[in-house]
């Protein structure tokens, strides 16, 4: 249902450690333009209608609505010609192999996330 590859979680510990005030890590989907709603990763505070999982000593959140929708979650990071970053895989992106379909990083807020 929701997977972190050890590559993903040693990089979300490495963000969080430079973090002066770190929160747990929400996956939240955002409307992408051409090519349709994507997952993306900001920090967060918990909320009541979230699912919470806890993976190698970081917690994550997810809207119990999105996680129905997405499910299953997998985060993973690679590193190409392009760069490194994190890619989300769920069922909301079932189609699109091929397109970008992640972050490059964690975003401070949910807010910023959306911009």
């Amino acid at each position: 249902m929701f997977e972190v590859t050890q590559e993903a979680s040693d990089r979300i510990k490495q963000f969080l450690k430079e973090q002066d005030n770190p929160k747990s890590i929400r996956v939240l989907v955002t409307e992408g333009g051409w090519r349709g709603a994507y997952l993306v990763m900001a920090m967060d505070d918990k909320k009541d209608n979230d699912e919470v999982f806890t993976d190698r000593g970081v917690t994550f959140l997810v809207e119990k609505g999105l996680l129905e929708r997405a499910k299953p979650i997998q985060i993973d990071y690679v590193t190409s010609t392009f760069g490194g970053g994190y890619i989300l895989h769920s069922e909301l992106l079932k189609g699109k192999e091929g397109l970008f379909t992640g972050c490059r990083n964690i975003c401070d807020s949910c807010e910023e996330s959306k911009e």
